[in-house]
């Protein structure tokens, strides 16, 4: 289990990161979220020993730091040698890991199966597209089996194809009882992964906890109607409800304590058809758009 508790960072007087705590258990997936400059980079390289912190603890299991556990970190900047052979580099990286040499043939050969890249082995990595870069680092953070997995922007570069495939992998490595922290602008990835979330906004954590809790506890549902959009749009615009179009649909937004039956109830007795209704949830993209959009 990992423990991050009143992690604390300053640059030059300006707070980076402010009292920052959470904790990941064994087989889940974390999203550490926020604008760029909200600290996410910042808490990661704390957390690895890259940066001191001025205040708080990381544990592992309850003892201090990671220096006693095996853990895979893909930081959001490329860290491949570019005029290295993909093989040599992913060697290299093994041997780091204190691999040795049977373990290293047996564990490059599977990832870059996994990825579907051995076709570029022997290829400079330099000479491989964004996201085939991307693969090549995804497999230097998995081949040594972490207990610890640390993905910062994983789905960078990575084409539809690519993003399911990832997406597979992950959710493999959870199921094998992995800690795992990832770092992503894509919401809808987060949503497909995350349990528990922390949204962060100039340092400190400003939305905490179970992502399921933080929808319910966000202040807002919707109401998608699917009808005659003019209709809807104009019955919305002269009762004074928030609402977006999207295609055939009026997404209509609901205060906590508004009740979608009484705006139906409305409808009808306007005559404005609704073929269908569907009450809906928050996204993660609309929190997180809401919370730290300026």
């Amino acid at each position: 289990m990992l423990e991050i508790k009143n992690l604390s960072k300053q640059y030059s007087g300006k707070i980076a990161v402010d009292s920052l705590s959470f904790s990941v258990s064994p087989g889940e997936v974390f999203g550490l979220l926020g604008r760029n400059g909200a600290g996410k980079t910042t808490t990661i390289k704390m957390m690895l020993g890259l940066v001191a912190p001025d205040g708080g603890t990381v544990k592992w299991n309850h003892k201090n730091g990671l220096g006693h556990v095996s853990y895979g970190y893909l930081p959001e900047e490329r860290g491949l040698y570019p005029k290295t052979k993909v093989i040599d580099q992913l060697t290299y990286f093994a041997k780091l890991e204190g691999l040795g040499k049977k373990e290293i043939k047996k564990s490059i050969d599977y990832w870059i199966d996994r990825f579907d890249i051995g076709q570029y082995r022997n290829k400079l990595a330099g000479d491989l597209s964004k996201g085939n870069q991307q693969k090549v680092q995804l497999v230097a953070t998995l081949l040594h089996n972490p207990e610890l997995i640390i993905l910062d922007e994983p789905f960078s570069g990575l084409d539809p194809v690519n993003t399911n495939l990832l997406t597979e992998v992950i959710l493999e490595e959870k199921e094998k009882g992995k800690v795992i922290i990832m770092s992503s602008h894509q919401m809808d990835q987060v949503e497909k992964f995350c349990k528990q979330v922390v949204l962060m906004k100039e340092g400190k954590a400003i939305i905490s906890g179970d992502l399921t809790t933080v929808k319910n506890s966000y202040g807002m549902m919707y109401l998608s109607l699917f009808g005659e959009v003019s209709r809807l749009v104009t019955f919305c615009s002269a009762n004074g409800h928030s609402y977006e179009q999207d295609g055939k649909r009026v997404i209509v937004s609901l205060e906590q304590d508004q009740d979608p039956l009484a705006i139906l109830t409305r409808l009808k007795q306007e005559g404005v058809d609704v073929n269908e209704v569907t009450y809906l949830q928050p996204t993660l993209h609309q929190i997180f758009v809401d919370k730290v959009g300026s």
